[in-house]
């Protein structure tokens, strides 16, 4: 389950490493660059490597039949902009917000990253210097896409949402066939939020086994506990989607880590990994510390006097380890007290002959 280790930035991340942890902001901002640049000091303040916004036009990801198909919603939290045109145009981040949004995770000395959803995109991006592109699940198949930005020489970060194992080995294929081998595969399921039983979190250790490339995590439960398991894992990467207010209008707020779940995800994510440890046995210097107190040792039952052979019933086992150990019982049955020694005392092998 050894993989590569792949640098975003000046981070290096590879399996049941430090997690890198990704808070998406995404379309959370809701068109309003106040409440973006409020969700990044939070994501800044919480813990997060990096923060991740979408980059989108109204032409570039939805057609007019799609559009023309949602033209109103029912769920109140989407009324506030009626059309999905409507939603998509106010969501949407121009070229200067993504200079603005950069400029000021560079000022918080936090990651900014996006997700293209076209060729134009990624070339705005990369103008930017983000530090890798992330590609979003239903894009796994858009071979022409994973080629373009693959060719920039930067780590691509693709979700599995949606994806059979043939799609992404066709992904990692063709990200390969422009050279680029600085690949991280995420482990997802594109549903907000997705029943328990569909998680599949083992699946983690699977993808371990077929790529020999960082395997993360792009979660949509509720709450902090899925990510953290998949540390457990050796999950190298979190994606979560962020907010600073999960009752905010809009697509993703309701889904999201809020800013507790968050720190929790960060500060106990690292916790994990380092816990964790290694396969091999070790025994710590704190431990060995406490075998004196915390082990036993031959302690007499009764008042024994010089010349008497010791017998199993003359003695029991009790803190502190100082003496004679327990395991060391068949040496001591059979010899002879060269002292007397008093009940409940500890036995030492220079009392016995």
């Amino acid at each position: 389950m050894n993989s590569k280790v792949i640098k975003l930035g000046d981070r290096e991340i590879s399996n049941f490493g430090r997690p890198y942890v990704i808070a998406e902001i995404g379309a959370n901002h809701n068109g309003d660059m106040a409440l973006a640049k409020s969700m990044i000091d939070s994501a800044v303040d919480n813990g997060a490597d990096a923060v991740k916004f979408q980059s989108w036009s109204n032409t570039s990801l939805i057609a007019k039949e799609e559009y023309d198909r949602n033209q109103s919603y029912d769920d109140c939290k989407k009324k506030h902009f009626g059309s999905l045109f409507e939603m998509v145009d106010k969501y949407a981040l121009s070229t200067e917000d993504h200079h603005e949004l950069k400029r000021y995770c560079d000022e918080k000395g936090v990651a900014f990253c996006s997700t293209p959803f076209s060729e134009t995109e990624a070339d705005l991006l990369e103008s930017l210097g983000v530090p890798f592109f992330k590609i979003a699940s239903m894009d796994i198949t858009n071979l022409r896409l994973l080629k373009h930005v693959a060719a920039k020489g930067l780590p691509v970060i693709i979700s599995t949402g949606m994806s059979t194992m043939a799609e992404i080995d066709n992904a990692v294929a063709a990200i390969e066939s422009t050279g680029n081998h600085q690949i991280v595969i995420l482990h997802c399921i594109s549903i907000y939020p997705p029943a328990m039983e569909d998680v599949n979190l083992a699946n983690i250790s699977m993808l371990m086994q077929a790529y020999d490339y960082p395997i993360g995590f792009s979660d949509h439960s509720i709450g902090s506990a899925l990510p953290l398991a998949s540390v457990a894992l050796g999950s190298c990467l979190i994606e979560k989607h962020y907010t600073t207010d999960k009752d905010l209008p809009g697509w993703d707020h309701a889904i999201s880590a809020d800013p507790a779940e968050l720190k929790v995800i960060c500060d106990e994510s690292r916790n994990i990994q380092i816990a964790m440890g290694s396969t091999k046995r070790v025994v710590s210097d704190a431990e060995l510390a406490k075998k004196d107190k915390f082990r036993r040792s031959v302690v007499l039952t009764r008042d024994l006097q010089p010349g008497h052979v010791l017998q199993a019933s003359d003695f029991t086992f009790k803190r502190p380890g100082t003496g004679i150990p327990p395991e060391m019982e068949m040496q001591v049955i059979g010899r002879t007290m060269k002292v007397a020694k008093g009940e409940d005392e500890l036995l030492g092998w220079d009392d016995l002959g």
